[in-house]
């Protein structure tokens, strides 16, 4: 594709919006990646370490969508921290950046749940395909996560109405065994709520 048409594609696509934390100690290499990102659209945000890089994630975890980690940072291994990135913020991706890069290491990023691995020093246009695609699989996860928030409300013990003794009673015993793995049979005639029952159950 020529380069001008390739340049008014990318000018009439929509720019991706979101939040990515990059934490790196490099702070030249930090604030040109980081510079890199925004330009593409995204807010970004910065921790020259692992401490004040978790205590940014904890602070934005509803809005991070992709954490840049440095493999190697002065109070913590990449690898070491990703289960402390994902408790923080369940949702979100993370890509490990690396300058020296080891394929047992990627392997293990890769099964320990990192997004990708990259080697510093690959091409700008390679981070930004990944960002981009990591970004997209944490927006989609928010997504499913809200839905499921919105059905099971719809769904819950707590939406259904009535208060009478027989109702309550129905409901204190459907919620022991909720929490359990035995199979419930339920009974009543038509209009019930058998439905309603068997959905706040599940």
């Amino acid at each position: 594709m020529p380069y001008f048409a390739a340049l008014i594609l990318k000018l009439c696509l929509p720019m991706p919006t979101g939040t990515l934390l990059l934490i790196d100690d490099e702070a030249p290499l930090r604030q040109a990646i980081a510079r890199m990102l925004e330009l593409e659209g995204y807010t970004v945000l910065q921790a020259p370490d692992a401490r004040r890089g978790l205590e940014a994630l904890r602070q934005h975890a509803d809005e991070v969508l992709v954490v840049l980690s440095d493999v190697k940072l002065p109070d913590g291994y990449g690898l070491d921290l990703l289960p402390r990135y994902r408790q923080a913020a369940p949702l979100a991706e993370i890509i490990l950046m690396t300058a020296y890069g080891t394929i047992p290491d990627g392997v293990r990023a890769m099964k320990e749940g990192a997004f990708d691995y990259l080697t510093k020093g690959d091409s700008d246009d390679q981070l930004m395909v990944v960002v981009d695609r990591a970004a997209e699989k944490a927006r989609l996860q928010r997504r499913v996560a809200e839905l499921e928030k919105k059905v099971g409300a719809q769904y819950s013990f707590e939406s259904m109405i009535g208060h009478s003794p027989a109702l309550e009673q129905a409901k204190k015993l459907a919620q022991r065994v909720a929490v359990t793995d035995s199979t419930v049979l339920l009974e009543g005639p038509t209009g019930a709520g058998k439905e309603l029952f068997a959905q706040a159950i599940h």
